[in-house]
């Protein structure tokens, strides 16, 4: 996410370090810098402009706060400067007074309309809410069967009435139904175009006046650069965003369209899609998002992370030993939060270590293959795997003695920190580094 952008900004902020004053000589270089790294995000012209001409002002003869480098003071303006532009904080989705909260789906051909409504659902399902999936789109050939597809693999139900081609008699049907069958959110996904054009916002204006939606979100495409804004202006023109989803930035977006949306429509980003996984929607809290864009991590989002997948020991495992089933439990949980890469870069400080420490995508894979090969009776004591028995488990798990050698190592070194970290001797680190680098 946002990797080009990260890289440029990471060269601005190197070129602060030479900052010795505050002065507009001084600043004259790495301000332009800043300038172009933002435009060649593709952030719109006239935000740029702003932007720099604001941190400039602050900067420029500012009194310094004691303790604090002129470097570090020029990175907590652009760091103030990009949430400020991004929305200073998540804007979370609206609730009806009386049930079911109802949720338009809009956006073009290809932006990943149908996928994301599926992810929403997934994402209030999760939370506690009982959502309720309708396809109003009559166009694309198995548009209906592609939701009603996804509904299935998510375990949320889809509301589909035969013979009913009219999308505002479909919608009125799906609240109706969902009354009676105690959902409380409708999410309505709807027809696109590969261009805007009058049909279609006729269409989407008659919907909205029959459905009532407490919010309607644009799906923008994030590798759509400035093409974005005039799609999502032209949109919120129309029948009135409520909020933005951004998609496909886990693809080679160079970031411009999340930066220059929020200002631009005054719509708040609300959700941003991460990958193809059901699961990969997050809230859009601009200040994690400047975070990773500075290449200062977001260990927030990776606590929540931890938490939706539960990632703490199950009450059938509260004993005071760590075994292969144990293990076992970690090693799914982590791969349940997505691409190890993924989750890497949410750590402080990744887009410079990465580029000298090689992750093995498929290390998780193999130990879990590694664990898999074991006996019930092997996983729990780990000290009866002789020569005979990791030779064995080499061959069933398609790896080599030594990579079983190194796991049963690192299973050693985890109990062995966890009884140093019972007895107050050290904090409980990470004690899977190893196994992960390997």
């Amino acid at each position: 996410m946002f990797e080009q952008l990260t890289e440029r900004l990471q060269a601005v902020i190197r070129r602060l370090r030479g900052v010795r004053t505050l002065s507009p000589e001084e600043l004259e270089e790495p301000l332009q810098e800043l300038r172009r790294t933002l435009l060649e995000a593709d952030v719109h012209t006239s935000l740029v402009r702003e932007l720099v001409q604001r941190i400039r002002l602050r900067a420029v003869g500012a009194s310094l706060p004691s303790m604090l480098l002129p470097e570090q003071f020029l990175l907590k303006l652009i760091y103030d400067e990009l949430v400020g532009l991004l929305g200073k904080q998540w804007v979370p989705l609206r609730s009806a007074s009386k049930p079911p909260t109802r949720i338009l789906i809009v956006g073009l051909h290809g932006a990943g309309k149908t996928t994301t409504a599926a992810k929403l659902a997934l994402y209030l399902r999760q939370r506690g809410r009982h959502p309720l999936l309708v396809s109003c789109d009559m166009r694309r050939p198995a548009a209906q069967e592609q939701l009603e597809h996804l509904a299935a693999t998510i375990g949320v139900p889809f509301f589909r009435l035969a013979g009913v081609p009219d999308p505002k008699a479909l919608v009125e049907a799906a609240v109706r139904h969902a009354r009676l069958s105690a959902r409380d959110v409708v999410i309505a996904d709807t027809a696109g175009r590969f261009a805007v054009d009058a049909e279609l916002m006729e269409e989407l204006r008659q919907l909205r006046e029959v459905f009532q939606p407490e919010e309607v979100l644009l799906v923008g495409d994030a590798m759509a650069g400035q093409d974005a804004l005039p799609t999502a202006e032209s949109f919120h023109q129309a029948i009135g965003l409520t909020g933005i989803i951004l998609t496909k930035l886990d693809g080679d977006a160079r970031g411009g369209a999340a930066l220059s949306l929020r200002a631009a429509t005054g719509v708040p980003i609300k959700f941003i899609g991460t990958g193809e996984r059901p699961e990969a929607l997050e809230p859009f809290h601009p200040e994690r998002i400047v975070c990773r864009i500075l290449g200062m991590g977001d260990v927030a989002t990776l606590v929540e992370r931890f938490q939706q997948v539960e990632l703490v020991r199950r009450p059938s495992q509260q004993s005071d030993e760590v075994t292969f089933e144990t293990l076992l439990e970690y090693l799914r949980s982590i791969r349940a939060m997505g691409s190890l890469s993924e989750i890497v870069r949410l750590l402080p400080g990744a887009p410079q270590w990465l580029k000298v420490v090689q992750l093995d995508p498929k290390a998780l894979v193999r130990a879990e293959a590694i664990i898999l090969s074991m006996t019930p009776e092997e996983r729990r004591n780990p000290h009866i795997l002789n020569a005979s028995r990791r030779r064995r488990i080499a061959r069933g798990s398609g790896t080599t003695v030594q990579e079983v050698n190194r796991l049963v190592a690192h299973l050693e070194q985890m109990r062995k920190i966890l009884r140093q970290w019972k007895q107050g001797r050290l904090p409980l680190g990470l004690s899977m580094k190893g196994l992960l680098n390997n």
